[in-house]
């Protein structure tokens, strides 16, 4: 029996396959849970469609991720900080702050999408890699500096 996926299932495909299982497979897992429909030619071609509309949103996305990345690489992200002696912070600088100084810039990116390894935690400059898209990864200049110190007189 011929399906074709509408989910990747390791072992056996990615979405979008047409793969030959065993009938019983078929008719008793993939297609009661929705994970695939019997390859007629009828949902061939609503796959075929689907397959187009899919890569056709995918260009567009990828487009709009290289415009966001000609702009992050031209920007540099600077967060002032209290710090002790010796340039470590109190506190420290999460993915969630490189995002609310890029809204503060009008560029609107989900912290999930800034790849900052660990939070940093020391003064100084840093290279955090910001994916945008699958195929687009740009790395954001973040520089931490030390928070004025406020004069009493």
């Amino acid at each position: 029996m011929n399906v074709i996926l509408k989910q990747d299932v390791d072992k056996l495909g990615k979405s979008g396959d047409v793969v030959k299982v065993a009938p019983g497979y078929g008719r008793n897992f993939l297609i009661p849970r929705h994970i695939a429909v019997e390859a007629t030619p009828g949902n061939l071609k609503i796959t075929e469609l689907e397959r187009l509309a899919a890569a056709r949103r995918d260009q567009r996305e990828k487009s709009a991720a290289s415009l966001v990345a000609k702009e992050l690489v031209k920007l540099v992200v600077t967060i002032q900080r209290k710090s002790g002696e010796g340039g470590t912070l109190y506190g420290s600088v999460t993915a969630l702050d490189i995002a609310d100084f890029l809204i503060t810039h009008k560029i609107d990116i989900d912290k999930r999408k800034i790849q900052l390894e660990d939070p940093i935690k020391a003064i100084g400059e840093y290279q955090v890699p910001v994916r945008l898209h699958r195929e687009v990864t740009v790395p954001l200049r973040v520089v931490v500096e030390a928070e004025p110190e406020p004069v009493t007189g």
